[in-house]
């Protein structure tokens, strides 16, 4: 299958890394994280050329992070500017799925045994993918591990070569399945390395896994989704349930809005034949405490939106569109139901006194320190910082904390009528794709006919184009358009920004690059029965990736000359 030797052997040297790296438990979001770092820095640092090179790999640490996590990277320099990044995230979802099986979850090997006792309770497509043999099931063998040996492999087979044209760059991330703020530190550090080295950035690769629709046709993906979370927060009027018509309830609105916008193909943007999925709430809760006969006083909820194309501001245009919509409806309804009630009960009105309103949360802020100047001013930043300070220490999460500080801003409003405030919480990730940059250079522009080409010839696989990877995933920040625009969109409508995220937009403009992800095939991320195909692993991804490099560093000539391995 390796044309011409290319790659011989590889899988002697993927696998071992592999199965070392899955046994560093890196669990997202704790501080088994560094155990990935820390084992990537001891396989480097005795690695020969990165012992005579000490300056060309390291770790960088993520400012005012709770774990004090970093950033791991890699380079091998050859000649000349022009530079390849490769980057993969080494975090790992919780293992809770896998039950009494949790102590083999980082052991492939061992795993594949205890799975096969089970068998029979396993879905039917994994438990015939178990017994072929063909597939590597554990925790992050699939998501994303098996990428980053790959990539690795690779980067200690170009640092043998004597004339290599060109340089690669590894960058391994923590965070991806949080909040990504290994990859916005990734990005300052890449910046740093254009400075230092004067690199030519020609493109990032990416190896996430992909899914297929078809066994036997790969996907390559040139770009990733966007991703926004959109929050709104229903103030309402309270009253007691036997006076309902005293009150408007905000459990009433926000259930309006949810009707209005849950899978909502509206909110779903095209680019070419390519359609994002629609929308769906991942939260939504009232602000009671406690039983009684008073209706809720606030009621809050956020969903999650895909983008191909969309900017945050337009994004925002049309949650506030149906949220007005929504917020009339209501009002008629209530009136309507008013009118009725009416015809037998004494009427103390001819009509509710509610009206629509619908604001951003900037607007609210301006006016809670309109009222109160430096009293407010004060008060609030005391509160946001005791509310990130909880949860960088796990007592709460981003969502409780987005709306609590919603909350309190309301403390200072002296208009108890009811509204409705929308905004954004973390994480935000631009949608990116190399559709959208003009000028291309060739070796770009035609690097997936061209690795189709290839795959064809040398192992007989189709791979389709997409130019959206749906899974979300950190090549979103590879560049950035209308950066002072989405700036002033998430400053006005985004709580959070600041200390605990912020999107480094001058950074991704410096770096700004062209995108692919080429990964293996993968199945059933983040379920127990997580597994990766060992042929796209050890033989076609790789070879994909090599090629990938030849053709943008190497003017498409074979890189050869390593031990009859490259």
């Amino acid at each position: 299958m390796n044309q011409s030797g290319i790659l011989n052997g590889i899988e002697d040297e993927i696998k071992p890394f592999l199965y070392k790296y899955i046994q560093a438990r890196s669990l997202t979001y704790t501080p088994a994280e560094r155990d990935a770092e820390r084992f990537l820095m001891e396989e480097l640092g005795a690695d020969p050329y990165f012992q005579a090179h000490p300056e060309y790999f390291g770790t960088c640490e993520i400012e005012g992070d709770p774990f004090r996590r970093r950033v791991s990277y890699a380079m091998v320099r050859g000649q000349g500017n022009d530079a390849v990044v490769f980057v993969h995230h080494n975090d790992v979802v919780d293992v809770e799925d896998y039950k009494l099986l949790k102590e083999y979850a980082f052991s492939p090997d061992e795993l594949e045994k205890e799975l096969a006792g089970i068998r029979e309770s396993l879905p039917e497509d994994a438990g015939r993918d178990l017994e072929s043999g063909e597939w590597l099931f554990g925790r992050g063998g699939c998501d994303m591990k098996g990428g980053g040996a790959i990539q690795f492999s690779l980067l200690r087979r170009y640092a043998q070569l004597p004339d290599f044209r060109g340089n690669v760059i590894v960058i391994a991330v923590p965070d991806e399945e949080n909040l990504s703020a290994g990859m916005r530190r990734a990005v300052q550090l890449l910046a740093e390395l254009k400075d230092r080295y004067g690199f030519n950035y020609k493109i990032m690769f990416n190896s996430e896994p992909h899914q297929r629709k078809n066994p036997d046709v790969g996907i390559i993906s040139e770009g990733s989704v966007g991703k926004l979370l959109p929050f709104v927060y229903v103030r309402g009027y309270l009253s007691h349930i036997g006076k309902v018509y005293e009150g408007l309830n905000p459990v009433s609105l926000l259930s309006e809005i949810v009707r209005r916008t849950e899978l909502n193909v509206d909110f779903s943007d095209v680019v070419g034949n390519e359609c994002a999925p629609p929308p769906t709430w991942l939260y939504m809760k009232d602000s009671k405490k406690h039983y009684d006969v008073s209706m809720p006083l606030s009621a809050s909820g956020c969903f999650s939106v895909l983008t191909l194309d969309q900017s945050p501001q337009s994004l925002l245009n049309k949650v506030k569109s149906v949220c007005e919509e929504a917020f009339e409806y209501v009002i008629a309804d209530m009136n309507d139901s008013y009118r009725r009630f009416c015809e037998t009960a004494e009427p103390v009105a001819s009509e509710l006194p509610w009206k629509s309103r619908v604001e951003d949360f900037d607007t609210l802020l301006r006016e809670a320190t309109a009222a109160y100047g430096d009293r407010f001013r004060e008060a609030y930043k005391r509160k946001r910082k005791d509310a990130l300070t909880r949860v960088a220490s796990g007592e709460t999460d981003l969502i409780e904390c987005n709306f609590e500080i919603v909350d309190f801003v309301f403390e200072y409003i002296d208009d108890f009528s009811p509204r409705v405030i929308y905004g954004l919480i973390p994480p935000y990730y631009p949608n990116v794709s190399n559709v959208f940059f003009e000028g291309l250079e060739p070796s770009v522009a035609g690097l997936y006919e061209k690795l189709d080409q290839f795959a064809a010839e040398n192992f007989r696989q189709h791979y389709e184009r997409e130019y959206f990877y749906t899974g979300i995933c950190d090549l979103s920040f590879t560049s950035i358009r209308g950066g002072a625009d989405i700036r002033k969109a998430l400053e006005r409508s985004m709580p959070l920004l600041g200390e605990y995220f912020n999107l480094p937009i001058e950074a991704i403009e410096k770096i700004s690059m062209p995108c692919m992800n080429i990964g293996p095939w993968g199945k059933d991320f983040h379920k127990m029965t997580e597994r990766v195909y060992k042929d796209d692993l050890y033989e076609k991804t790789p070879m994909l990736l090599n090629r990938a490099v030849e053709l943008i560093l190497n003017g498409g000539q074979p890189l050869k000359g390593v031990l009859n391995k490259l």
